[in-house]
């Protein structure tokens, strides 16, 4: 059973109805999946879903691209703050929950968006539930990595040390920058996401963990915010000559994406003739009915 589905039947969660017995993947994140907290008081929930078959494909609602107010299609359903007070022997579990809708969270992995990516590479222990069709694509991850990858964890790298630099602090966080000068949470995201783009450039893989007794030592303080920054500016130019050298595709392999969803739509829906047509087997058909058009015009 999907925690999604033991938190809605406890009515701790009210998503949309359909979506507790259609997730496919769930997963825990954040700082247990990286190795750096073994506290599961509170836990980050990443999964992926696949909603009834007229959202995925609209059309079979009578909808016509471009033509009249076409419904809202379901992308993602989160909740955060969702307090389980009988986990844990009674001393209580806290749920941050997002759960994407298998379009959305495809179309999110083949950009290379680092949360949605590290959610299909965390520890095999951190994974909470996996149908068969969850376990094709976490066994086919590797297919959405490509050189991509780079521009997107610098650009999130580089918003965690803006973060450094502007977020006002408040409760906890305060009482961190006060104990070690700034935000080493922040700090340790930075070297994280960059440690993270450097596997996937040299290796086309990530381990989540292997580095985590240095992102422990940098949520104890022992980097200043000085040595950070200095750390992230040669990293920065390593990782410049890391993606020309990387042999990994410029961009993500569009059909090969789009085969792995298909595949996984046809497994939980069954055949899907009735909804996708093939394009090539539809010009071959419409090649053959001309054909025999142009015999019979011969015949006249």
């Amino acid at each position: 059973m999907s925690t999604i589905q033991r938190l809605t039947d406890r009515k701790l969660l009210r998503p949309p109805r359909w979506l507790p017995g259609n997730v496919q993947y769930e997963t825990i994140m954040g700082s247990v999946a990286y190795g750096v907290s073994s506290d599961t008081s509170d836990v980050d929930v990443y999964g992926w879903a696949i909603p009834p078959k007229d959202d995925v494909f609209p059309h079979l609602r009578g909808e016509i691209p471009g033509f009249g107010s076409p419904r809202k299609r379901f992308e993602v359903f989160q909740e955060h703050h969702v307090a389980d007070d009988d986990a844990l022997g009674g001393t209580g579990r806290m749920y941050d929950v997002t759960i994407f809708g298998i379009v959305r969270f495809f179309d999110l992995a083949m950009q290379n968006n680092p949360n949605v990516l590290d959610s299909l590479f965390t520890p095999i222990n951190c994974v909470l539930h996996a149908t068969r069709v969850g376990g094709m694509v976490r066994a086919e991850r590797r297919v959405f990595l490509h050189k991509g990858a780079w521009a997107k964890f610098k650009g999130y790298a580089y918003s965690q040390l803006h973060k450094i630099a502007t977020k006002r602090p408040e409760g906890k966080r305060a009482e961190i920058v006060a104990e070690h000068g700034y935000d080493v949470k922040f700090a340790y995201h930075v070297v994280r996401l960059i440690g993270e783009v450097e596997q996937i450039l040299t290796e086309g893989d990530i381990d989540l963990q292997r580095d985590n007794e240095r992102l422990k030592a940098i949520r104890r303080g022992e980097w200043t915010e000085d040595r950070l920054r200095s750390w992230f500016d040669e990293k920065e130019k390593q990782l410049e000559r890391a993606w020309a050298e990387s042999k990994l595709p410029a961009g993500p392999d569009e059909a090969k994406i789009k085969d792995l969803l298909m595949r996984c739509l046809e497994e939980h829906y069954g055949r899907l003739d009735a909804c996708v047509v093939d394009p090539d087997r539809a010009v071959a058909a419409l090649r053959a009915v001309q054909a025999d058009l142009d015999r019979v015009r011969d015949l006249l």
